[in-house]
């Protein structure tokens, strides 16, 4: 029996230790509609195209620490994003469609709010809109996830210092007479950049900044990694652009979160091929996190979970034991980019790869919470999604 005893405390020494450590720099990641599959797709999908009959880990996937949340939502036993990204911002339960609001209405705070009062910095990114479900739930409130000009005008008053991504769904609202969002962002004393070089030359001197696509771009969601030009922006340069601006060896710390929102809308297509390529920008934004926690790993901490997971996909398909990789190779364009027969043969691709999907929406399947760095041993086993945020405050030392 002290043998056994020895060994348990053993084993548990690192995630004691971990969650003692105050987290300075936090890293909040959400692979949006990424169960499981997703992972693991996209990791025998490294291992295929590395040549090994293996699976290949994601910058995250081997993380130290692993849990599991559940994701339902006040409403529905299948959450939508605005619920769940609510849950994962306020640490609260509300109904599908409310953006931050409980299910009376009432205005919940974000832990972005509590995090920057207690003095650290704070960026919010996303791959798709920033006034997207996801992202939004860091900062905005609003009993309708679909009222965008609303909740979009709501970053000036958030006085975070960094936003990054695709841009504002809906900029005027319905109506083209309003002031732009931009106009306002920009009065709030917002620098706003259009690309990595423009940020490059404006973020000096600048106390906050909006970083968006270069003029021209679209300016709603970054492309599908698989579309990608070479100059466009990735999520792995919002990450570093985060980065860049908010560290201060001087300061009191940072607080991002980074939404990789395609995955979601890839899922919803059922477009395998563009899946895996958003889950691996993903990955390559969270690689950057673990450079900057590699140069300071006693005071970060990296948090990788999905708001929930989308499409029920599925690493088999009718009879057969194996995956088949090499039909993928024929796909090299997202289904936005094609025809409607042109998609159909994409979806039989994917059968014969023996990948399939059960649904084109959301599922009620738990997701996965990957962690690494200071208080990461919180992280560990089966938790409720409104916990992660609760004890993402208790690792900073911030009271929730």
């Amino acid at each position: 029996m002290k043998k056994f005893s020895l060994i348990t405390l053993i084993l548990l020494l690192p995630l004691v230790a971990s969650a003692q450590q105050k987290a300075k720099y936090v890293f909040y990641f959400i692979g949006d509609g990424m169960g499981f599959n997703h992972v693991s797709l996209t990791e025998y999908w490294l291992g295929y195209t590395q040549d090994v009959f293996d699976s290949r880990p994601l910058s995250f996937s081997a993380f130290p620490v692993l849990g599991w949340a559940v994701t339902h939502s006040e409403s529905n036993l299948i959450t939508d994003s605005a619920a769940a990204g609510t849950a994962l911002s306020t640490g609260s339960k509300t109904k599908n469609g409310m953006l931050a609001t409980g299910p009376d209405s009432t205005a919940l705070e974000s832990i972005s709010y509590k995090i920057h009062d207690a003095g650290y910095k704070v960026g919010i990114s996303s791959t798709v809109g920033i006034n997207h479900a996801t992202p939004a739930a860091f900062y905005g409130h609003n009993v309708n996830r679909g009222n965008y000009y609303e909740i979009a005008s709501e970053i000036p008053a958030s006085e975070f210092e960094f936003f990054a991504g695709g841009g504002a769904i809906e900029s005027t609202g319905d109506d083209e007479d309003r002031v732009s969002v931009y106009e306002a962002i920009e009065k709030g004393g917002y620098v706003i950049a259009e690309g990595m070089d423009d940020f490059a030359a404006k973020k000096d001197g600048a106390e906050k900044m909006m970083l968006l696509q270069k003029d021209g771009r679209l300016r709603t969601e970054l492309p599908y990694a698989i579309d990608m030009k070479e100059d466009d922006m990735t999520q792995a340069d919002l990450v570093r652009a985060s980065i860049d601006f908010l560290y201060d060896e001087n300061g009191e710390g940072f607080f991002v979160m980074s939404e990789g929102g395609r995955i979601d809308w890839a899922s919803h297509g059922n477009d395998t091929k563009a899946v895996i390529l958003e889950t691996l920008s993903l990955s390559d934004a969270v690689a950057e996190a673990v450079r900057f926690y590699n140069e300071h790993p006693d005071e970060t901490l990296i948090v990788v979970t999905a708001d929930h997971e989308t499409g029920g996909l599925t690493l088999s398909w009718e009879k057969g034991y194996n995956l088949y990789f090499d039909k993928l190779e024929e796909i090299s364009c997202s289904k936005d980019k094609v025809s409607e027969e042109e998609r159909e043969r994409m979806n039989e691709i994917s059968h014969e790869a023996h990948i399939g999907w059960t649904t084109g929406d959301h599922s009620a399947a738990n997701v996965p919470v990957f962690a690494i760095g200071a208080g990461s041993g919180l992280f560990s086993g089966r938790m409720d999604n409104t916990e992660i945020p609760k004890r993402i405050c208790e690792a900073m030392g911030v009271e929730f």
